[in-house]
Order: C-alpha cells, then sequence, then structure tokens
C-alpha cells in the first residue's frame, strides 16, 4: 500500500475533525445559557427577543428585566414607547393577570351579582381604596371579589378580621371603608378568621400585588384609583 493511500484519507480526516472542532468553537452562546452561565443563581421562567436588537426580556417569577448577552448586563427599569406607554408595565399586568385567574375566590370577599366580574385587592385604612369603594357602590353590573392587602397600613388587620368575621360582611366592609370604627360589641376573630386575613395577604404577594387599590378587569391590571380606566374597562 502507497504511502499516499495512507496519508491521504487521514489528512482529509483532519481536516474534518479540526473544521468540525472549529465550527463547534465557533458556535454562538444562546442567550438563555449565557444568563445562566453569568447569574446561575438567579431562576428563569421565560426569555424572549425585545423590540430592541439584542436585548432580551427575561421573566423571573412576578418580575421582569432585562438582559443584554453580548456583554453580559442585566438592565432593570421600564421600556416605555412613544405613546409614553411602559411596555414593561403592560408585560407585568399581563402576567399577574394569568395568576388572578387562579386565586381561590370563594375565600374573597364577594358584592354584588352583575356580569362583570372585577377582581381588587384593597385596605380599609386607604383613602384611595375607599374611592375605589365609593366608585363601585353606584354600579350594579359588576361583581367584586376582594381581598383584603393592607400593605401600607398593618394596623387595618383588625378591621380586616372585623370585616370576615361579620355576619353580614358586606355591610362591615361598607362600614369600614366609610372610616368607622369597629363597634365595641364586635367579637375577637377566631383563630379560623385570622388565618384567612393572612391567607389574603400572602395571595397578594403571591399575584405580585405592590399597591392598593389593585384591580383586574378583563385581563387587564389597575392599580391606584383610576376611576376613568376602570370606567374604560367596564364598558
Amino acid at each position: 500500500m502507497s504511502f499516499r493511500r495512507i496519508f491521504t484519507p487521514l489528512f482529509t480526516a483532519c481536516v474534518l475533525f479540526a473544521l468540525a472542532a472549529t465550527s463547534f468553537a465557533a458556535a454562538p452562546v444562546k442567550p438563555e445559557e449565557s444568563f445562566r452561565n453569568a447569574f446561575p443563581t438567579v431562576p428563569v421562567d421565560s426569555m424572549t427577543p425585545t423590540e430592541i436588537p439584542g436585548l432580551y426580556e427575561v421573566i423571573s417569577g412576578q418580575r421582569i428585566f432585562y438582559y443584554y448577552p453580548d456583554k453580559e448586563l442585566v438592565l432593570t427599569g421600564e421600556i416605555v414607547g412613544k405613546d409614553l406607554k411602559s411596555r414593561t408595565a403592560e408585560r407585568k399586568g399581563a402576567i399577574m393577570a394569568k395568576v388572578v385567574k387562579d386565586l381561590p375566590l370563594d375565600k374573597a370577599l364577594k358584592i354584588g351579582d352583575g356580569k362583570k366580574i372585577v377582581v381588587e385587592f384593597t385596605d380599609p385604612d386607604c383613602p384611595f381604596c375607599r374611592r375605589g369603594a365609593e366608585y363601585f357602590t353606584k354600579r350594579t353590573d359588576v361583581t367584586q371579589y376582594i381581598f383584603f392587602a393592607p400593605l401600607a397600613h398593618p394596623g387595618a388587620i383588625t378591621k380586616i378580621e372585623y370585616i370576615l368575621s361579620a355576619e353580614n360582611k358586606v355591610q362591615a366592609y361598607d362600614a369600614m371603608m366609610l372610616g368607622q370604627d369597629i363597634p365595641a360589641n364586635a367579637k375577637p376573630a377566631s383563630p379560623e378568621i385570622k388565618r384567612l386575613a393572612q391567607e389574603h395577604m400572602e395571595l397578594a404577594r403571591k399575584s405580585g400585588v405592590t399597591g392598593t387599590p389593585t384591580f383586574f378587569v378583563n385581563g387587564q391590571m389597575v392599580v391606584g384609583a383610576d376611576l376613568a380606566r376602570l370606567d374604560e374597562l367596564l364598558k
């Protein structure tokens, strides 16, 4: 067998191996892999391209931030369009709305029997929540499912326990939202009611609620007593 017959296949194999190795080494790292390598302790639920070339939206639980793989940089904050609407806020609202679909509505305070459904996180000591409560007293086309989240007024937990303990919960809710005091003859909340009140708080956290009032209408989130926005969504 000639040297050429032995060398040629061997040389060809080496060249092909070298080309394959070079191709493998040059293969770009996927954004998800790049992020995991750079930030191994941060969980990722999803990563999708944004409107900005090279920038990716990262969803981690209820958080949204952005990743630039070329420099392994994380950007926090909001992307705002020329319409002055926050793309980030819209995405957060959509994510939270999906979570709200799985809320145990049987544990909420139900008010009304209208065809339009509103899920609300509120606080009896919050003045903006009281504005929202007043707004809904003027509507008969809505069913409200109310969860309590005294995020800024932890002392309101006693009023919440009173509402959840009351025989007529709607009446008790109306009184507290009008700023009235708990009746002197009100019975102390039972352990079950105390657990329920704490469960409301935990549901608010799981839903990503950070302020009250927060409303969910037709898959849209409304933060604050934005009555004009509520009007628009409830048309």
